[in-house]
């Protein structure tokens, strides 16, 4: 999806790692994609909100309606683990706002905005709240907001039945580091959050323990090859689809850097850093087998395709680039 031309459907062949396009739908700066997690339906941030899409059997989209969030575009968005609510994370009003999902996947009223508050180590626009992404604990009892002009990840538990949100915890990251996204290894214990100015991935340890939140910071491991010393942010970051490896993007260095993680510890690894032979990958994402990779590039305007080889940590470049203005997000999704 980009801002022009809102979101483009492509069929994805995973024999050969590579996609076509099928069709586009038409909305305006749709600059971040989440799909359900009953695989039924799409949401899309625009600049009138949020968009609500039925998935049809043959992955093309159907829209059911959008609804306002009373404040500034977001920047992202995603669902809890039981399809009732979108949360959608404001980078440039610092907010995060909770909406209702109705039995039909549209999305409803919103139940809930809270403004992040405060000055980070610079009075300066970076270091003000910035709110970059909103995910639930995969036990679907926190809501994990992290603040990258803040350098803190504020958590929340949320009430299924009225939507609202009360803050338990706040993560706080090395200062200037900026944290970006969070993920959740696949049996929700472990918590990757990466940072944009720091170029770093923080691990932690999660479990809910008499009713409360408690994380434990058990390693940072840098995105960037040892000796790097360029000007670099890191950005995406992805879990494959069997949670053996974590996947990141850098803009600046113009790479991606692939991890191995340990299973029982939830400690990585790192594997190589590799280039993308693009600008900004701004998101990544790797086929269900892991032998294929995909780069949106958005200040090249490319989709880049690679072919992995996780044993001899090496990724080669899999056919030409795809040209594709100013790319935010790509999603792989497995039609049922």
């Amino acid at each position: 999806m980009n801002h022009d031309e809102g979101i483009t459907i492509f069929d994805f062949d995973p024999e050969t790692g590579r996609m076509k396009e099928r069709s586009k739908v038409h909305i305006t700066n749709a600059s971040y994609i989440s799909i359900s997690h009953n695989g039924k339906y799409l949401y899309s941030i625009t600049d009138d909100g949020v968009a609500a899409f039925s998935i049809d059997k043959n992955g093309d989209l159907t829209f059911l309606n959008m609804t306002d969030i009373n404040g500034m575009r977001g920047c992202y968005l995603s669902t809890d683990y039981e399809d009732k609510f979108v949360f959608v994370a404001g980078y440039h009003d610092g907010k995060v706002t909770v909406l209702s999902i109705k039995s039909d996947g549209s999305v409803d009223k919103i139940c809930d905005e809270i403004y992040q508050k405060g000055i980070g180590t610079i009075a300066e626009r970076n270091f003000r709240p910035h709110v970059d992404c909103a995910k639930m604990t995969r036990d679907n009892k926190y809501l994990c907001v992290t603040d990258v002009g803040m350098d803190q990840t504020k958590i929340y538990r949320l009430n299924h039945r009225t939507g609202k949100l009360s803050m338990v915890d706040i993560l706080r990251s090395e200062i200037e580091s900026a944290p970006h996204h969070i993920k959740f290894s696949l049996d929700g214990r472990f918590a990757y959050i990466i940072h944009e100015l720091k170029n770093i991935v923080d691990v932690y340890t999660y479990e809910d323990k008499d009713d409360m939140p408690v994380f434990e910071k058990i390693q940072t491991i840098s995105t960037l090859d040892e000796g790097y010393n360029g000007i670099s942010a890191a950005y995406a970051i992805q879990l494959t689809a069997d949670g053996k490896y974590l996947v990141c993007s850098n803009a600046g260095d113009e790479s991606v850097a692939v991890f191995s993680r340990d299973d029982k510890t939830g400690m990585l690894e790192r594997l190589f850093v590799l280039p993308v032979s693009g600008h900004f990958p701004k998101d990544i994402t790797t086929s269900d087998d892991n032998r294929y990779l995909i780069s949106i590039n958005n200040e090249s305007s490319t989709i880049t395709f690679f072919t992995l080889d996780m044993e001899k940590h090496t990724m080669v470049m899999n056919g030409p680039a795809l040209k594709y203005d100013s790319g935010n997000c790509l999603i792989i999704h497995r039609l049922s």
